[in-house]
Parts: C-alpha cells; sequence; structure tokens
C-alpha cells in the first residue's frame, strides 16, 4: 500500500509490526515475519533513509519506529517537494523548447538553412496541410493549445481525419484540459477515438504542432497569429527533438475518457499551472490564454488559489505556495 513512498512490501511490513511491538529486536521481528534477521536488516536500512525509523533513545544500538503522523507526514512532504521541483524542470524544458522551436520557425528558408519551408499566409498553410495529410503513410502527432474550437472549424477536419484513420494511420492528439468543457470539441474528439484516435489533454502546451511520420514536423511562425503562416522542417536534428516533446508532453497528459488526476496537494494539472505562472507574475489575460480559458476563468482559478493559500496578493501566493511545497525552491 505504500510503495508509492518508496517501501516495498517487506519494508512495509517490518515498519508496521514495529509499530505494534516497539520492544521487539531483529530476531524476534524476523521470527514473528517469518523472515531472516538480514532481511530485516536491510528493510530497516530502507526505512532509516526514508525517516521511518531512527536511533532508540532507551535501547542504544537498535532502531524506534518513528510514529506515522510524523515520519509518513515528512516522507510526504518531501515527496511532494520533490514532484513540484520535478515538474518545474519539465515546464522550464518546455518553456525552453517552445522558445527555440519559435525562433528557429521563425527563420527565413534559404540556401543556409536546408530542411525549411517557409508558408506564408493561411490558405497556403491549409493547402500545404491537405496535401501533407494525404501523403501520411503511418503516425500524425499534434499538440492543439486553442482549447475548445468552433463548430464548423471541427466540421471542416472531420474529413481528412477519418481519411487518416480509415488507411490505418496512427493518430495521437494532445488537446488542453479546458475542451472537455466543450461539448463540440469533445463530440468531435469522440468521433475519432471510435476511429481508432487516440486522444489526452494537459493544462497547458507549449505551441501549436504536427508532426507526420516523424519526418516532418508543421509549427505556426508566430504563435499568437497562425494566421500568419507556418514553418515545415525535416531536418533529423530537429525532429529527434520535437518528437521528444511531444512523447514527454503525450506521458503526461490524461486520456480522454479518464478523470483528471490531482497532485498530493490535491491541485488539478489546471491548477497547478495557473499557480505557477500566477507565482511568475503573469496576468490574467495571459493565465487565460495558456490554459485555453476564458479571462473570467483564469480570475476566477486564480482567486480560488489564493483563497486556498490565505494570500491577500499574487506575490504572497507565490511565497505561501512555496513554503507550502505547492511550489519548487528557488537553487
Amino acid at each position: 500500500m505504500l510503495e508509492s513512498l518508496g517501501l516495498d512490501s517487506t519494508a512495509e511490513s517490518v515498519y508496521r509490526l514495529m509499530l505494534r511491538c516497539p520492544r521487539d529486536d531483529v530476531e524476534q521481528l524476523g521470527d514473528r515475519l517469518g523472515i531472516s534477521a538480514e532481511s530485516v536488516r536491510s528493510a530497516q536500512d530502507r526505512l532509516s533513509r526514508l525517516g521511518l525509523v531512527a536511533d532508540s533513545y532507551e535501547h542504544p544500538g537498535r532502531l524506534r519506529a518513528v510514529s506515522p503522523d510524523l515520519g509518513l507526514e515528512s516522507l510526504l512532504a518531501r515527496q511532494s517537494a520533490e514532484l513540484a521541483a520535478h515538474q518545474h524542470r519539465i515546464e522550464m524544458s518546455r518553456a525552453a523548447a517552445a522558445k527555440l522551436i519559435s525562433e528557429y520557425a521563425g527563420q527565413e528558408a534559404d540556401a543556409a538553412n536546408p530542411g525549411v519551408e517557409q508558408l506564408v499566409g493561411l490558405d497556403a498553410v491549409r493547402e500545404r496541410l491537405a496535401s501533407l495529410q494525404r501523403d501520411i503513410r503511418h503516425e500524425v502527432m499534434s499538440f492543439a493549445p486553442d482549447g475548445a474550437q468552433t463548430e464548423d472549424a471541427l466540421r471542416s477536419s472531420r474529413p481528412l481525419n477519418e481519411q487518416l484513420l480509415r488507411r490505418g494511420v496512427r493518430m495521437r492528439t494532445v488537446y488542453l484540459d479546458s475542451m472537455r468543457n466543450s461539448a463540440a470539441t469533445v463530440a468531435h474528439a469522440d468521433f475519432l477515438t471510435e476511429l481508432g484516435a487516440e486522444v489526452r489533454t494537459v493544462a497547458a502546451l507549449p505551441t501549436r504542432m504536427l508532426i507526420a511520420d516523424r519526418e516532418l514536423a508543421l509549427l505556426p511562425v508566430d504563435c499568437e497569429d497562425t494566421s500568419a503562416g507556418a514553418v515545415i522542417l525535416t531536418g533529423s536534428g530537429t525532429l529527434t527533438a520535437l518528437c521528444a516533446l511531444f512523447d514527454s508532453i503525450w506521458e503526461t497528459a490524461t486520456p480522454l475518457g479518464s478523470v483528471r488526476k490531482r497532485d498530493v496537494n490535491g491541485l488539478s494539472g489546471q491548477e497547478a499551472t495557473a499557480l505557477r505562472l500566477l507565482a511568475e507574475g503573469h496576468t490574467d489575460e495571459a493565465i487565460a490564454k495558456r490554459l485555453g480559458v476564458s479571462h473570467r476563468t483564469a480570475r476566477r482559478i486564480a482567486t480560488q488559489l489564493m483563497e486556498r493559500l490565505g494570500a491577500r496578493s499574487r506575490f504572497e501566493a507565490g511565497v505561501r505556495a512555496v513554503q507550502n511545497g505547492w511550489l519548487p525552491r528557488e537553487r
């Protein structure tokens, strides 16, 4: 039951028994559990590293079990901080990757930039996208960071998507969590999954992106204005990085039919992302854009987070979030 905290079944059994029988020595614990004294010592070593056993004050040279309300709470807090730090590193990597992608995508295609094809204007993008989708043989992976989409846009994309799926092409799409609140977008996603597509959602995405057969990627030149044009990248090094970015986000995304999980602090992915953006000083408008929600919804999320933290300002919310282990400490 406590494997997620780093305890295997033997260590957990030894810890539980030490709580019930605090006067037992290593041999007695082993006899009760039907394991060797060496196995008990090995389990105690693990428990010691986790802070769940400590040196006994009454019996020097022996170990005592730390009460669960102290030991487990400390262990949970440490894991929470490590998880928050790991999530922060992932977000920083995604932001750096998105910046690099944007800078690279904005370069003009010329002889000095082989593997780059520039598309100017929305018409050129849609025409190239239509021809591209006809050429896909095996797999298409995409990020859709716009949140809820209009019914017209969804309807127009159906024929090409349906053709791909009926040809046996694997289709994986990552939407924003906010799309779950759009009946039309969810219905479209359900339509695709019935044909064999895979759909997941995350709180935020770095950029709009489509990767075909892991050989070609299409990205907007301007993430703020996708109608300005796009760039097609075919360089092997660039594709390797973009595929790795997609795979990492796909692994952490939630399948559409699943309930979105909350972290150890009770935060949804959307709330955790909003909190990080809030602490970084982003406005409600910027947070709304990243989450694919309305300005009003972003303000409501920010207000609720501040109330939960007992903070009167955004700066104080950031400080309290770090103190509570909701955000990693700067190193």
